[in-house]
């Protein structure tokens, strides 16, 4: 029987399985991806366009190695040694090129570095709260907190900011591959009381290694279930 228009098949109709997310997230970040711009301030951030994610995190967490990892690269973002060295809002196009892209990620600067300036600190802060303010595009930042100390004073700090600022967030704890087997259940259930009653917290938290790879799969399909929900 042929299917009408405005029709679909039941296959087509069905729900994605987790396993499809896992292969269009394997697919989405095997794809073009490349640096298109950054944002040293306010007035310098791009138009709104393509859907965003945007990763936050203390500084020398590994926003860039878990960004390198996630896209299996190894240079597009830079990495670094020293933290507070990402001073801007650098923005990759990802699953197409620039203009035609699927996707965009977000790497900001780093918070919580003691050594940088206040006045250098605060301008972050500020470029941070300008380009969360009323970024329809933006689906959900990913909060990177260590998760060989699990979360800190301004882990905590800058989730409550995004609580009030009703931007949609999801715990990603890093370099997992260094925590022991042992204290894993542990720093998992100390970060999901640290979330609890958080009104912007996305519930469940992801545990990876930019070394190992550990928890990249899981992460983009996150990231492929985020862009099927917003039917892109």
């Amino acid at each position: 029987m042929d299917v009408g228009a405005g029709q679909r098949t039941a296959a087509e109709s069905a729900p994605l399985r987790p396993a499809d997310f896992v292969e269009a997230g394997r697919l989405l970040f095997a794809g073009p991806c490349e640096f298109i711009w950054g944002a040293a301030d306010i007035n310098g951030l791009p138009p709104m366009a393509p859907p965003e994610i945007a990763f936050a995190g203390r500084s020398n967490v590994g926003k860039s190695s878990l960004v390198n990892a996630l896209t299996g690269r190894t240079t597009l973002a830079r990495v670094s040694h020293t933290p507070g060295r990402t001073q801007q809002l650098n923005f990759f196009a990802l699953g197409g090129p620039p203009g035609a892209e699927r996707i965009r990620l977000v790497d900001m600067p780093g918070y919580g570095y003691a050594s940088v300036g206040k006045e250098k600190s605060n301008g972050w802060m500020r470029l941070m709260q300008a380009y969360l303010a009323g970024r329809a595009s933006l689906m959900r930042v990913f909060v990177l907190i260590d998760g060989r100390h699990g979360p800190k004073p301004p882990d905590l700090e800058t989730m409550t900011a995004f609580d009030r600022a009703a931007v949609s967030y999801q715990v990603a704890l890093t370099k997992f591959d260094e925590v022991k087997p042992g204290a894993r259940a542990g720093v998992v259930e100390a970060t999901l009381a640290a979330l609890a009653r958080r009104p912007a917290a996305h519930p469940e938290i992801l545990t990876t290694s930019s070394r190992t790879k550990e928890g990249v799969a899981e992460f983009r399909a996150v990231v492929a279930r985020l862009l099927s929900e917003r039917g892109a």
